[in-house]
């Protein structure tokens, strides 16, 4: 791999930007960026070499985009028409099926992977970009048959350096899966927030109090907003549908409180504590 394409200098493409350098002293990584702030700090960081240029999406060995789902799917269709002949295209996306739709016809579909790698933190921007943000974490592959052969099993390759573990499923079931492990997780964390600040108009009171339950529920409130919009819009059947779920569950648990059900509570809660096994190992929990 010699040359990489970035579009989208946040967590995700910074610090895939690290990780390439890593495993590609000589590599050269160009990149774009909707704002100039964050170009400059991706070039001061040494994330990438130069701005982007339009010779670049021809020459490149992957062009990666790490932009909103919603852009995503605006900018793809343009960049496999511009793509030279060897270029992987790879989105990182959070959501899969529209982002599949928007390439499906493509004459050039062959040269487009769709990906989402299961790894982030709450910070967003190229100051959030870390090294090893990939290691251990799963990244998830759909349509691969309709990658070029030698061009998935090239960025395969790379992912295993990574030491990222590849998973391959269809949009449909990822998007669904991901509304319940993800994306609710997000509006919870928000909607928390929210209730919170709303209530405690004193904010004091809230620092003086919190303790690292409150900050550890609350810590994806912190993400980006233009990133998640889209995401919520255009999964919006499978998060609805988990919503749903979950706010029927908080209805009965608030019933089995305001009823005094000691035991209805407990067991509700003992039966939840199960997750502690589910997650063993995922997460390196003990």
């Amino acid at each position: 791999m010699k040359q990489v394409v970035i579009i989208g200098l946040g967590l995700i493409g910074g610090s895939l930007a690290l990780d390439l350098r890593r495993l590609f002293p000589e590599i050269e990584i160009v990149g774009t960026d909707h704002s100039d702030t964050n170009l400059q700090i991706a070039i001061d960081r040494k994330l990438i070499d130069r701005v982007a240029v339009e010779k670049d999406y021809q020459l490149a060995d992957l062009t990666a985009v790490a932009i909103p789902v919603n852009e995503t799917c605006r900018m793809l269709p343009t960049l496999l028409d511009n793509c030279g002949e060897n270029t992987l295209v790879m989105d990182v996306g959070s959501t899969k099926s529209d982002i599949c739709k928007a390439v499906k016809s493509h004459p050039r579909r062959g040269h487009f992977l769709a990906s989402h790698p299961i790894a982030g933190t709450e910070f967003s921007g190229p100051t959030a970009a870390i090294h090893s943000l990939f290691r251990g974490k799963s990244q998830i592959l759909c349509e691969t048959e309709s990658t070029r052969k030698d061009l998935l099993e090239n960025v395969i390759r790379i992912f295993n350096q990574l030491g990222m573990r590849v998973l391959f499923m269809n949009p449909k079931d990822h998007d669904k899966h991901i509304a319940y492990v993800s994306h609710l997780s997000h509006i919870s964390s928000f909607m928390l927030g929210k209730t919170v600040l709303e209530i405690e108009k004193n904010e004091k009171n809230i620092f003086d109090m919190a303790g690292s339950g409150f900050g550890s529920t609350v810590r994806l409130a912190k993400s980006s907003p233009a990133m998640w919009t889209p995401i919520f819009i255009q999964n919006k059947k499978n998060v609805l549908t988990a919503l749903d779920e979950y706010i029927l569950n908080l209805q009965e648990f608030r019933k089995m409180i305001a009823d005094e059900n000691s035991n209805g509570i407990f067991q509700d809660m003992q039966d939840t504590n199960h997750i502690r096994e589910v997650l063993k190992g995922i997460y390196n929990e003990v």
